[in-house]
Order: C-alpha cells, then structure tokens, then sequence
C-alpha cells in the first residue's frame, strides 16, 4: 500500500498542505495577515520551496523582503 501511486499523491499533498499552513502561521505572527495576492503565491509553491521559504524567513525584515523572495526566479 505504502509504494502505491495514490498513497504517494496523497501523501505527498498531506506534507504539502501542512507545511503551507505552518508556514502561513510564521509569516502571520512575522509581519499580520497577509495579503490574499501573497497567499495565493505562497499556495502554489512546491514543498520544497515552502521549506525553502521557510528557512530564508528568517532573514526577512519586512514583508518587502517576502514579496521581493515569491518574484524571484528560484521561487
């Protein structure tokens, strides 16, 4: 069951969403509520960029910082 394609996708969207709802978390305590345009962007990215997201959050100053990382082209 475990090596299954659907168990993979399931999983994979399980991961995906919890780490966009943690990571929604940090930047609302960071800088308030976001933007609705900002939060669109942050959904559509990939696990990986979510974690990568995350990590560089912690050198943003301000929300310019996040804004200036989501137009980048590695995001």
């Amino acid at each position: 069951m475990q090596e299954s394609v659907i168990y993979q996708d399931i999983l994979q969207k399980g991961e995906k969403k919890e780490a966009f709802r943690f990571l929604k978390r940090l930047l609302n305590r960071r800088f308030g509520e976001l933007d609705s345009s900002i939060i669109e962007r942050i959904q559509s990215l990939s696990t990986e960029q979510l974690e990568e997201l995350g990590e560089k959050l912690l050198d943003f100053s301000h929300v310019s910082d996040l804004i200036v990382w989501l137009e980048s082209p590695t995001a």
